[in-house]
């Protein structure tokens, strides 16, 4: 299922809140969590990491993965915790208010 527009970087903040990762392993986790229903391009994903590195909600640094590559690690700042934080609670209102409007019943549903 295709990411809806506008959310994507939420949903990376929320990924590396757990703990720094490389762009391969965010994809993973954020397609293990929503078991398989929510996929990332890499080019999205890569545009998003670079967006929020230069908007300071990011920072990144080269290590090595299990495998013996080289790739940048990619952890939360301050200012992406606070980011993270605020984006939850009104990405959280929307959705509660599409539920109100989705489940509400007519004569004509």
């Amino acid at each position: 299922m295709p990411l809806v527009k506008g959310t994507l970087d939420v949903l990376v903040l929320k990924t590396l809140s757990w703990t720094p990762m490389h762009a391969f392993e965010i994809a993973k986790w954020l397609e293990e969590r929503s078991g398989g229903r929510l996929s990332v391009e890499d080019a999205a994903l890569m545009q998003a990491l670079h967006r929020m590195e230069e908007r300071h909600l990011l920072e990144a640094e080269w290590g090595v993965t299990e495998n013996g590559r080289r790739a940048r690690y990619y952890r939360l700042t301050s200012a992406g915790r606070a980011h993270l934080r605020a984006e939850t609670k009104r990405l959280s209102e929307y959705v509660d208010a599409l539920t109100s409007v989705l489940s509400t019943r007519t004569s004509n549903a």
